[in-house]
């Protein structure tokens, strides 16, 4: 049991590096089994606050947290968050050079950093490292790679054995957020650590909507879908890279930043598209499933699947990545046979294929569902929902079924006929009559129901025979050429009287509207929210920091809705830790402010400015106050700008230079005194930098 002062401890911790006054779920007891030190598996869904259960270990512990992470980009997200919070993080692994790599080791023996970030294959350069003597904990992210029974198995997980021999007495966490009772077993032997207390959390993130569509006209859909939803960052997932290029040409060509990524790219184009996304650069990214994973980005408020995945696990992860702010999300799933025929044959031949071909069935189940999506997701992982979402397709539009008992007899009676040997679409055709060369050729045109459904459209058919192998009254043979085959109950149908219960398939017309709601929408994009994300949005730019990292949505949508207009109110904003007001609070602060009118009274300056202040007179330059403030230039310039503003003694012309201040006062009448800082870094060719822009203007405005 951990004691009181531990518990306060790590709730200042909260409350200090993350802005949060209490913890979520199972967060502290799954902390303080860490700190206990004993061996913890935790499986807990993306957005639902997993870095955290050995973040805070790692900042109340005396040595080093050691955090095996599958991928480079992943690494760099997490140590810039960590590092924007005031926690001292650095990351380990190739792109790196021999010189920096040793002076991570050293920071990390020096006990200069409380957490280092490293892959599976480059843990051989930190042999020295991995003794008891520096680590005092060690967290493995995305632990369901370790296991052939997951959903992205990684061989170089196995090794990672040796870490409970190397270190018996140092607790190992392992954290995923897919992972059934098969894999976690895996993991946990894989990893050895058998007496591992297990935290299994809740898998239903409420708060994203649930959809599936069949797979018609797909991009025309897509691009529908996306200009409902304006200026809302989003991910297209794709089977093939083809798929990705394709669909981000479309939807390019209809006005929407979009870019693509695929293992085709080279490293540097992956990363600079991955980067464009985290910076809010891109809008859209179309992409194989490998993209997105480990990106905190918590602004992604919709994920599509271009074609279905190959199991739960992977389509759970995936729609993960949206709504990890815990505000309004949607997950877009089109549904069609090709797909599940395709994933069957990339199955084939696997050394699990039996394996991947029942994970890839209860993907199927799902997307054919005329029941609650969420309840057969969450069951899937072995979670229990007692009442329908209420959010998902199925509970805001159930279907309504009618008696098919006709049209499954004329189906099934071209199947006996065609003598159980064609596919869907040859099938179809039979059944509306074509006159195509595969039928000709055939002489299926001769045969007793050619033509006898030729007043249902061929969309509708297919959805008339999904259904019927649903419910297992015909089915598909994969190992003949996907012929269509009659089962036990297709006799029933045809001749003893068993009914047969369909639904009509759900055309969807989604138009762009201009309804009084959506123009309600246009007014409110001068909200207080929108204001603030744009100022987010400049300083992320400025201090080349994703705007995530800076506040989430959902604490910008707290500071709407509280207002806060001082330091102490800035503070209750959750989200909002000391390190983050000292660093941003003002400018927020201000903006708020501004918005509110210029009636109400500002605050005095705070005290951040004013330290900056007593460090500039007494003769330290930016860099050395930089140091010693723990806070990056941009933002010491800042201060100093503001400062000069409000009539300080300082000389302006030590941080900028007369040349560069008649610059930007030409460029500000050329632009007409622009709102931002960015058109001004457009005008200048992005070749002068943010703060001589800022600092320039300041000189400008107080001497106009």
């Amino acid at each position: 049991m951990i004691d009181t002062e531990i518990q306060n401890q790590l709730h200042t911790a909260l409350k200090t590096y993350f802005g949060y006054d209490s913890f979520r779920g199972q967060q502290q007891d799954i902390i303080e089994n860490v700190l206990q030190k004993k061996d913890t598996l935790v499986i807990m869904p993306t957005g639902g606050g997993k870095s955290i259960c050995f973040q805070i270990p790692a900042v109340v512990l005396e040595g080093l947290t050691l955090v095996i992470s599958p991928l480079i980009a992943l690494m760099k997200d997490q140590v810039d968050g960590l590092n924007a919070n005031g926690i001292k993080a650095a990351f380990y692994n190739s792109s790196q050079s021999a010189e920096e790599q040793q002076n991570i080791i050293e920071q990390a023996i020096t006990k200069e950093i409380k957490l280092l970030y490293v892959a599976p294959e480059s843990l051989s350069g930190l042999e020295n490292l991995v003794n008891e003597k520096y680590i005092s904990c060690v967290a493995i992210d995305e632990a369901h790679c370790i296991s052939s029974w997951g959903h992205d198995f990684r061989p170089s997980y196995q090794q990672l054995g040796f870490l409970k021999k190397q270190l018996p007495n140092t607790p190992i966490i392992a954290l995923t957020a897919t992972a059934d009772k098969a894999t976690r077993q895996d993991i946990i032997e894989q990893l050895e650590i058998p007496h591992a207390d297990q935290f299994v959390a809740s898998f239903d993130r409420k708060n994203i909507e649930l959809e599936v569509r069949p797979a018609d006209a797909r991009a025309k859909q897509i691009i529908n879908f996306i200009k409902k939803h304006p200026g809302q960052s989003g991910i297209v997932y794709c089977l093939s890279r083809k798929n990705t290029e394709q669909i981000a040409k479309k939807l390019n060509d209809n006005g929407i930043n979009t870019d693509c990524y695929h293992a085709g790219l080279s490293f540097e184009d992956r990363t600079r598209v991955q980067e464009d996304f985290i910076f809010d650069k891109t809008q859209v990214v179309c992409a194989t499933v490998a993209f997105g994973m480990g990106i905190d980005k918590s602004n992604v408020r919709w994920v599509i699947h271009h074609n279905m995945p190959k199991n739960i696990e992977g389509y759970y992860q995936e729609i993960g990545r949206s709504g990890r702010d815990g505000l309004k999300a949607k997950a877009l799933l089109f549904h069609s046979y090709a797909d599940v025929i395709q994933l069957r044959k990339f199955a084939s031949g696997a050394s699990n294929e039996e394996v991947q071909i029942a994970k890839l069935e209860r993907m199927k189940q799902f997307s054919e569902a005329t029941t609650c999506r969420r309840k057969i997701l969450l069951s899937y992982f072995g979670e229990l929902l007692a009442d329908n979402c209420g959010n998902c397709d199925v509970c805001k539009n159930p279907p309504k079924f009618f008696d098919g008992t006709v049209i499954a007899q004329k189906i099934l009676s071209t199947i006996t006929r065609v003598h159980q040997q064609e596919a869907i679409g040859t099938l179809i055709d039979v059944l509306r009559g074509a006159n195509n060369a595969n039928i000709l050729d055939k002489g299926l045109n001769r045969i007793k129901t050619f033509g006898i459904g030729n007043d249902i459209s061929w969309k509708d058919w297919q959805h008339y025979i999904i259904q019927l192998i649903n419910q297992g009254i015909c089915e598909i043979a994969f190992h003949k050429n996907n012929a269509l085959q009659l089962t036990e109950f297709s006799n029933k149908v045809l001749f003893k009287g068993l009914k047969v219960y369909l639904t009509h398939p759900v055309h969807i017309t989604e138009q762009v509207k201009t309804t009084v709601a959506s123009k309600r929408k246009t007014v409110n994009s001068n909200s207080l929210f929108e204001r603030l994300r744009k100022l987010r949005y400049r300083i992320s730019l400025e201090e080349n920091l994703p705007a995530y990292l800076i506040f989430n949505d959902a604490t910008l949508k707290e500071m709407e809705r509280v207002r806060p207009m001082s330091e102490s109110e800035f503070l209750t904003i959750s989200g909002v830790g000391q390190r983050k007001m000292e660093v941003y609070g003002d400018e927020f602060i201000a903006e708020i402010l501004d918005f509110m009118g210029s009636k109400i009274k500002k605050p005095k300056k705070t005290d951040t400015h004013l330290v900056t202040y007593e460090l500039y007179k007494s003769g330290l330059s930016i860099e050395e106050i930089s140091v010693q403030r723990k806070l990056k230039a941009p933002t010491i310039y800042s201060h100093i700008a503001k400062l000069y503003a409000d009539g300080k003694d300082i000389n302006m012309y030590d941080f900028v230079s007369k040349s560069d201040v008649e610059a930007v006062h030409k460029a500000k009448i050329e632009l007409e005194s622009p709102s931002t800082l960015k058109e001004y870094f457009e005008y200048f060719n992005e070749q002068m930098d943010y703060f001589k822009i800022r600092l320039a203007l300041s000189v400008v405005d107080k001497d106009a």
